[in-house]
């Protein structure tokens, strides 16, 4: 499955997290604490077309967004966004 970066595709594994895709593949996401969502440093901003296939972020992650640098309505962590066949295409942005 495909997974886009900006204008870098990355190629993702189904269930494993984006964050764990994103650095495989060498993107400069940060995920400082492991990708335990004790942090926000996985920040990254969906495309508004793919944001509705997302399921929704729990109340924790939404605490953490409120927290990140330059966070959108359409901001989630990598770290709690599992791959699966619904998300090939997937695009998404640094912040």
């Amino acid at each position: 499955m495909k997974v886009r970066f900006g204008t870098t595709e990355v190629e993702g594994i189904p269930g494993e997290r984006l964050l764990d895709a994103a650095q495989r593949a060498g993107q400069p996401l940060e995920g400082t604490c492991g990708g335990d969502m004790a942090c926000a440093t996985c920040h990254v901003i969906v495309d508004a077309a793919d944001f509705v296939r997302l399921p929704p972020a729990s109340a924790e992650e939404e605490e953490l967004l409120d927290l990140a640098h330059a966070a959108t309505r359409h901001s989630r962590l990598a770290c709690q966004i599992r791959l699966t066949a619904a998300l090939d295409g997937l695009s998404v942005r640094m912040p």
